[in-house]
């Protein structure tokens, strides 16, 4: 058993946090694991690969998606450094310039200005949340941080500049309160929520792209009417264990395109920049809500 730690003002580390349009923020369904079920669990940089709709962008010489504060001229700015645990929260921050102004143009891609993915460092925590903009450029949402620790929040979008690319920014958030981290969920291609069974099949491979397929059952049938969220069957994202490098990509396919079925399969391409363990999420939408199924995965070495 891992003795507690208790996280003070003094242990807050920068964070980050993202959001879209203007208008009501929304928050997918968190995902939090606990330690008694490890056993049973189951836009970014060079490290993403994804076949049609992937918006994150990089080449092989750029590090993976979500491990810097600023790139490529642009800056999180957190306003909001450390968080009380098991608390709504307003999380506020703005992303700034070269110039140091806050940022009000973005590109809308599937829907929104920009990702906001919020992770646990022990990864058993995963939360996808859409903020709103103010008009000067400040981002806010709240949001409730489950347990104490280290947060990682990742910031993905493409500003509406000349040339600019998709940027995944990432930073640390501290949530205070007696902290108890929890072991990586063993590997796993099976994953339960609500009354949903999500299957895997396919590897994870380092510096190989490759193709995995994720199959949604309900009470053990196929569910074959997925709805479509933000512009697609599925949404997934996986987080690498120990830095939390980022890669999120979207399916190959789309709703409308006259040949991508709404379920029970949703495929996705991808790349891992490394071998080692990393947590899958996929989020889908079935009868009106978004669901998050989770994985832990070993990328093999291609």
């Amino acid at each position: 058993m891992n003795t507690p730690v208790k996280i003070t003002a003094f242990a807050a580390a920068l964070a980050a946090s993202f959001g879209v349009a203007y208008g009501v923020g929304s928050v997918v369904t968190p995902v939090t694991a606990a330690p008694e079920a490890a056993a049973h669990a189951g836009h970014g940089g060079s490290g993403s690969a994804g076949g049609a709709g992937e918006h994150a962008a990089g080449g092989h010489d750029m590090p993976p998606g979500g491990l810097q504060i600023s790139q490529d001229g642009y800056t999180l700015d957190l306003k909001t450094p450390q968080v009380r645990a098991a608390r709504a929260t307003e999380l506020r921050f703005a992303i700034r310039n070269e110039a140091g102004q806050q940022v009000t143009a973005y590109r809308r891609e599937h829907g929104k200005e920009l990702h906001l993915i919020l992770a646990t460092r022990d990864l058993g925590t995963y939360q996808h949340l859409h903020p709103t903009r103010a008009a000067d450029g400040t981002w806010r949402i709240k949001a409730e941080l489950p347990a104490a620790g280290a947060y990682r929040l990742f910031a993905d979008f493409t500003p509406d500049a000349e040339e600019a690319k998709n940027l995944t920014l990432g930073a640390d958030l501290a949530a205070t309160g007696t902290y108890r981290p929890a072991p990586l969920p063993a590997p796993a291609t099976v994953a339960k929520v609500d009354d949903y069974t999500v299957t895997l099949d396919g590897r994870l491979r380092a510096g190989k792209e490759s193709e995995l397929t994720l199959k949604v059952t309900k009470n053990g049938r196929p569910v074959t009417d997925l709805q479509p969220y933000l512009g697609a069957y599925g949404h997934l994202v996986a987080l690498r264990s120990g830095d939390l490098a980022y890669l999120h990509v979207h399916p190959n396919g789309a709703p409308g395109d006259g040949k991508t079925k709404p379920g029970p399969e949703v495929s996705f391409t991808a790349m891992a920049p490394s071998a080692g363990a990393y947590r899958l999420f996929l989020d889908f939408r079935h009868e009106g809500k978004v669901r998050t199924a989770a994985f832990t995965v070993d990328a093999a070495r291609a």
